[in-house]
């Protein structure tokens, strides 16, 4: 049976604009990072991204060393995308990203402009696609030198390969610098991706801030902090996953902190998950919000966070006290 897209699918969903640009994100992207590979059912992989669609997802994230093997979830969402999403690529945004290992050989990893431009052609490739929406360098690299990285990035965007371009897992101070020198290229940065949760606040230590300033928008990345922020391990560590959830920051500590945070959540009328996709986007510096899924049913929880985004001045304070 072939897939037709809800007539609905714009009705609900929440569209943030990114920072000064003329782009828009839904509050709620897709992130295909896990559960995208050749070791996951492909009919799966096709009703989540549909489902997604359905509810208004219209952005799905990648990189190029997303699944398993590498490079598989690209594979995947061009299978997609030539197939039940045929036709509607226009209404859909697609990012992908290069700065972590790849391929064998001194141009297989980092920052410089052989590996970011080689690794992009592939990636377009894999999906069957002209060009993406946004393209980023996935992490700084301390020896290239970042004007060659930028450079590669404002190439790129002159070559038509991509619409923009971004940065994640940068730091303030190599923020600011690649902010500079795309600026002075001509190519603006678009977008910032970092990691962000309630147990993981790093960017509210000044990248926040240097990113409004600029008018740079932020899509987050981790929002529930690898499972610690949800319902999975309210009743305890499985004791033979213990040392590997500890090499993750998933400990009996935590846990007792996020059974604190699951009480407001139930308040709310939230579950703990949606509380803390709710959380990142609370005051609207958040853009959206990166969620994975391996369900139909994780999607729709997902979205449906949107139904309580406010916090009372009550509830932030409590979380704070909570996360000390």
């Amino acid at each position: 049976m072939s897939y037709s897209p809800s007539g609905k699918r714009y009705n609900e969903m929440l569209y943030n604009r990114v920072g000064k640009s003329g782009l828009k994100l839904p509050a709620i992207s897709l992130g295909l990072w896990q559960h995208f590979g050749e070791t996951d059912v492909y009919a799966n992989c096709k009703e989540i991204v549909c489902r997604a669609f359905d509810l208004g997802i219209t952005h799905f994230d990648l990189a190029n060393n997303y699944g398993n093997p590498p490079g598989s979830s690209e594979d995947i969402i061009g299978r997609i995308l030539n197939t039940e999403l045929e036709g509607y690529r226009d209404e859909i945004l697609i990012t992908t990203k290069a700065g972590y290992d790849m391929w064998s050989g001194p141009y297989g990893e980092w920052g410089s402009k052989k590996y970011l431009v080689a690794s992009l052609d592939q990636s377009l490739r894999r999906m069957g696609l002209d060009y993406v929406d946004m393209f980023y360098s996935h992490r700084f690299d301390p020896d290239t030198p970042l004007e060659e990285t930028m450079g590669a990035l404002d190439l790129i965007v002159r070559q038509g390969k991509a619409l923009y371009v971004g940065i994640s897992n940068y730091d303030l101070e190599n923020t600011k610098k690649a902010v500079q020198i795309l600026k002075d290229l001509g190519t603006p940065c678009l977008i910032n991706q970092p990691s962000y949760s309630m147990f993981n606040r790093w960017i509210e230590d000044g990248l926040q801030d240097f990113l409004e300033e600029e008018g740079i928008g932020t899509i987050i990345f981790q929002p529930m902090q690898r499972g610690l922020i949800t319902n999975t391990y309210l009743n305890g560590i499985p004791a033979d996953r213990a040392e590997s959830l500890k090499e993750i920051g998933i400990t009996e500590e935590r846990i007792a902190k996020a059974r604190k945070l699951n009480e407001i959540a139930v308040r709310r009328e939230q579950s703990l998950a949606q509380m803390a996709i709710a959380w990142t986007l609370r005051g609207g510096r958040v853009a959206s919000v990166l969620a994975g899924a391996d369900k139909i049913l994780h999607v729709e929880e997902n979205v449906k966070a949107l139904n309580n985004l406010e916090f009372s001045k009550e509830e932030l304070s409590e979380i704070d006290e909570i996360l000390k």
